[in-house]
This record gives C-alpha cells, structure tokens and sequence, in this order.
C-alpha cells in the first residue's frame, strides 16, 4: 500500500476519528461557554481571560470525559489521579502550540490582521496541538500498562 493510502487509512481509523469528534465536542463547549460566560452577569466586568479559562476547564473535563468513555475505554485506569494530571499537562502543552504559533506569526513577523491571528493561532496551532494532544494522550494519558511498564517510563 503506498505511503498516502497508509496515511489515510491511519488517519480513517475508528481511534482518530472518536478522538477528533471527542476533541470536537470539546472545541464546541469552548466556545459556546466563552461566549455565554463572556455575557453572564456574573463576570461582564471581568477580563475576558476569566471566562475562557473556566470555559477551556469545562471543554478540558468533557474531553477528558470523552476519551476516557469512547476513544480509549478499552485501557485500564489504573491510577486515575495520574491520568487526570498527565491529562491536564499534556492538554496545556497542546494549548502551548497555538500561543506560540500566534506569537511568531503576530509579533516575529508582522502578520497582525485577524485572519493571520486566526490563521496561525486556530489552524496552524490547533493542528499541531491536537497532533501532540493525539500522540501523547495514547502514548502516557491513556496507553496500556504493560507498555507503560515494560519500556521503563512512568
């Protein structure tokens, strides 16, 4: 099978694809909770950072829910406290890849329209993040013991 077919055919799986409509969900809950919180009476004279770190807490708890129940509900739990705190770790490293992509774009070199934010922040970095995300959630969040335990990590 020649390498694109492969790519494909990994990228089709059932893994990805509950993994990416789980990530999805929780994209989804991101913004519909930024954009009420952003209007609850509570918060309105707040900075707006407040509301989108409770809503990416909220997204973060229905992806972790999400993975935890579809993607990977074969996988044992062994210690769920290890598993929630690689979660969160390992979701705000991801979450790194947009900051840092909108910063080289936006402030190295010059892209400062809103479309070049959006860009380099919500394609470019959310791509590369739900990669990371993807990659480290099945290799130490949700992977199996015995790999965990037999190749000497964690």
């Amino acid at each position: 099978m020649p390498a694109p077919s492969r790519l494909l055919a990994r990228l089709a799986s059932p893994e990805v694809v509950s993994f990416l409509t789980v990530g999805g969900v929780g994209y989804v809950v991101d913004v519909t909770a930024f954009n009420y919180l952003r209007s609850a009476p509570i918060l309105i004279g707040l900075d707006p950072t407040v509301a989108k770190a409770i809503a990416v807490g909220l997204a973060m708890v229905v992806t972790y829910l999400g993975n935890r129940a579809v993607t990977w509900r074969g996988e044992s739990g062994r210690d769920r406290r290890r598993e929630v705190a690689l979660f969160i770790v390992f979701n705000l490293i991801g979450l790194g890849f947009s900051i840092v992509t909108l910063a080289i774009s936006h402030d190295l070199l010059g892209l400062t329209s809103r479309l070049a934010d959006n860009i380099s922040a919500n394609v470019i970095g959310l791509a590369l993040g739900t990669a990371f995300r993807y990659w480290s959630y099945k290799r130490f969040v949700f992977a199996p013991t015995q790999i965990l335990q037999t190749d000497g990590h964690f």
